[in-house]
């Protein structure tokens, strides 16, 4: 068993020892609502992308393609920005009862 780590051998908390740490965690597991998007309602505003306070609205060619569900901690901001109901949250047990990849 390896040993114990001593207080004065942890890293201080609340400091961010280097820019863009959090992109190397998966913040999105832990979320009760996923957004799912309907492609055929959506007119790729972007709005969603603009709003997304986690950077997990996917762009592809200036069109919004899907969600990074690694990231998205299922805030309802982009389905309550979206100007025409493109996108719904569902509940993430019963999206993944579905199968949709997470």
């Amino acid at each position: 068993m390896p040993r114990a780590k001593g207080w004065r051998e942890l890293p201080i908390g609340g400091i961010i020892d280097e820019p863009g740490s959090a992109r190397e965690l998966e913040t999105g597991a832990w979320r009760a609502f996923r957004p799912v998007v309907d492609q055929e309602k959506c007119i790729n505003c972007l709005q969603c992308w603009m709003f997304c306070p986690d950077m997990s609205v996917r762009v592809e060619d200036s069109k919004m393609v899907g969600f990074d569900l690694y990231h998205c901690k299922g805030c309802g901001i982009c389905a309550s920005i979206c100007p025409v109901d493109a996108i719904t949250m569902v509940v993430e047990t019963e999206a993944a009862k579905e199968g949709e990849v997470k």
